[in-house]
């Protein structure tokens, strides 16, 4: 679950054209932790999910797809 939210974040942040860096800046989180999140490597809050969601100026379901289930 977390890989694929992780991918999903990513494949938003390359077809936004950002850097993690720059995505990282707007979501107001480090770096590193960003680069977890994309690895699935670390569990993310809900408000840092809604703080990346808003930066990547995506849909939801762009985050969460293959991720819920319904």
């Amino acid at each position: 679950m977390l890989a694929r939210l992780g991918a999903n974040i990513e494949r938003a942040r390359v077809a936004g054209g950002l850097t993690q860096e720059k995505l990282a800046e707007r979501a107001d989180l480090h770096p590193r932790v960003l680069q977890k999140i994309e690895a699935g490597e670390t569990n993310l809050k809900s408000t840092t999910l809604f703080r990346l969601q808003s930066a990547l100026a995506c849909p939801w379901e762009q985050l969460v797809d293959g991720v819920v289930r319904s």
